[in-house]
């Protein structure tokens, strides 16, 4: 059975990045990356209309940590605190030896190999440190940026569900 404590959080560091955990200060950030129509295309979700969206979110995410529900971290340069994306493992299995990841970056960002950089981060604390087994991930059959990255990682993909999602796995063993 893996661990799921995020107490106290983990902040993961890359070359480029740090991946830290999501702080009121954040929701100028939040709300332009959870408004945009180009970050939300592939999205089933709702866009968030007002900063207070935002901040309710954040407060959301921070108490989900909080119950070891989920993990989900801010992506900044290291250079700057200044948020330009997430990533987050959620969707613990009871046992945790499966979860599921997701990540969103600002438009002005992606193209850089900056996702790429902090999945590679999430996986490994994911596999390391939780002592997951597998990790799923849901992509729009359309989202072609998405089923490369996973693709790298090496994400088989199983289905495709009703909703035009692609349902890919990776496992630890892969």
């Amino acid at each position: 059975m893996g661990d799921r404590n995020f107490k106290p959080f983990p902040v993961l560091k890359t070359e480029r990045l740090t991946l830290r955990q999501l702080v009121s200060g954040d929701a100028n950030e939040i709300f332009a990356l959870r408004s945009d129509g180009n970050v939300n295309k592939y999205l089933d979700r709702k866009p968030s209309k007002s900063i207070d969206d935002a901040k309710i979110f954040i407060q959301t995410i921070n108490e989900n940590i909080q119950r070891n529900d989920s993990i989900y971290w801010a992506i900044t340069l290291n250079s700057t605190d200044k948020l330009i994306g997430t990533i987050c493992l959620f969707d613990f299995s009871d046992d945790n030896l499966k979860a599921e990841i997701g990540y969103e970056l600002l438009p002005g960002f992606q193209g850089k190999g900056i996702m790429q950089e902090a999945t590679s981060k999430v996986i490994e604390f994911g596999i390391q440190h939780i002592g997951l087994h597998s990790i799923e991930a849901y992509t729009h059959f359309e989202n072609q940026s998405s089923t490369k990255l996973l693709e790298k990682f090496n994400f088989k993909k199983h289905s495709v569900d009703g909703n035009n999602l692609m349902i890919f796995k990776l496992t630890s063993n892969d």
